[in-house]
């Protein structure tokens, strides 16, 4: 999806663009989100990435961006299959969610998801933790949406046979499955000069790391 998003003071909206599981906000749901937080004016913009599986996320990653989203339309994909998750912004890699291949509770890959946007009222913790509120004079608050494109293997009950390993789709072959070397660079890169904040490293937060953190972006 191309985005171009809310500009000038923006503080405590948030625009959305992810995937979740058909019961939405349900307490199982699946869901790989997209937010984007507002900010005062002249403030940087931050992505918020989350990961849910079966209800639980607390998976949240934020970055800063290395342009200004307001600006123009850039591009925010999602590779979803059954070894790794990618997050790209301008085909870069932000973020990696690797899959061990063993049952677990981090790796959604159960349930068909769709995809949905929204844009809400979030001034409780969206800027600066909730202390920037929403500015209603500056309303109405818009974000804007082009050139959406989509891959994917329909979903068929019980559980269609695309949902496995099978190499048929491009996004299910060898160059899917793992960053290539031009890839790692880039997002090296990020890891090194936009990451605010990893939950991965968030000791405090999270005494006994999730087990999904010691598995390795670059495998």
């Amino acid at each position: 999806m191309k985005l171009k998003l809310v500009g000038g003071d923006s503080a405590g909206v948030v625009t959305a663009y992810y995937m979740c599981t058909e019961n939405g906000a349900g307490p199982t749901r699946d869901e790989l989100d997209f937010e984007f937080l507002g900010n005062r004016t002249g403030e940087p913009y931050l992505i918020q990435t989350n990961i849910y599986k079966n209800g639980t996320g607390n998976r949240e990653m934020r970055h800063m961006l290395w342009f200004d989203p307001t600006e123009e339309f850039h591009t925010y994909s999602i590779l979803w299959n059954n070894l790794q998750i990618v997050f790209f912004v301008d085909k870069v890699a932000i973020r990696v969610h690797k899959n061990n291949g063993e049952p677990n509770n981090f790796f959604p890959n159960e349930k068909p998801m769709y995809l949905f946007s929204s844009i809400w009222n979030a001034d409780d913790w969206a800027t600066r933790g909730g202390l920037e509120k929403t500015d209603w004079k500056k309303a109405p608050f818009v974000s804007s949406y082009k050139d959406f494109t989509v891959e994917a293997c329909q979903w068929e009950d019980p559980y269609p046979a695309c949902v496995s390993t099978t190499t048929k789709y491009w996004w299910d072959q060898y160059d899917a499955w793992h960053l290539s070397d031009e890839q790692k660079m880039d997002y090296a890169w990020v890891q090194r000069n936009l990451v605010i904040y990893d939950y991965c490293k968030d000791t405090e937060r999270f005494p006994a790391l999730p087990v999904e953190c010691k598995l390795s972006p670059w495998d």
